[in-house]
């Protein structure tokens, strides 16, 4: 009973572990279409601002410092859509320097909630023939059986027969 529970555990994680390398293939190309967006966005702005012989810096201080609450407003969105633009440019170029091991060790240093969000919302399973899918399916067979047996273990050892009582005479 403890193998075929084990091997069902196995099986169970290696099927779930083996969609990783989908997700973050899919996970990876939402992040790209953000970064390529958020290009658009900043290389706009920037321009904008040379075009009117300021830096980047120097046009952000005039919002800041617009009487206009919106005007204000606006610059502090922009402030904060240049720095999402970094993080997140710099956690695809990690993303895409990775190996397979790399990238779901690293996975919380490139991890943006939203974006994983939308990615699980439309995420499609797919089959791993891929030789990462492989690896990731082989280990998580492997931890699964693993797990699953020490858990069983643990969880018959309060029951366990334990041999007969043989009774000692002392004379």
């Amino acid at each position: 009973m403890r193998r075929s529970l084990s091997v069902a555990g196995g099986l169970i994680l290696a099927v779930v572990l083996s969609q990783f390398p989908e997700y973050a293939q899919q996970y990876q190309q939402r992040l790209g279409g953000a970064v390529d967006e958020l290009h658009v966005i900043t290389a706009d702005f920037d321009n904008a601002a040379t075009g009117a012989g300021l830096t980047r810096d120097e046009a952000l201080a005039r919002y800041a410092h617009a009487p206009d609450a919106f005007i204000a407003g606006r610059g502090t969105n922009m402030a904060a859509t240049f720095a999402r633009y970094a993080q997140l440019s710099a956690a695809l170029a990690r993303m895409r320097g990775a190996d397979p091991w790399q990238r779901l060790r690293l996975l919380p240093a490139y991890f943006d909630g939203d974006i994983a969000e939308r990615t699980l919302d439309d995420f499609k399973p797919a089959l791993p023939v891929t030789e990462e899918g492989l690896l990731y399916a082989g280990a998580g067979f492997l931890l699964g059986y693993l797990a699953t047996s020490v858990l069983f273990l643990l969880a018959v050892l309060p029951f366990r027969r334990r041999g007969p009582k043989r009774w000692k005479v002392t004379v």
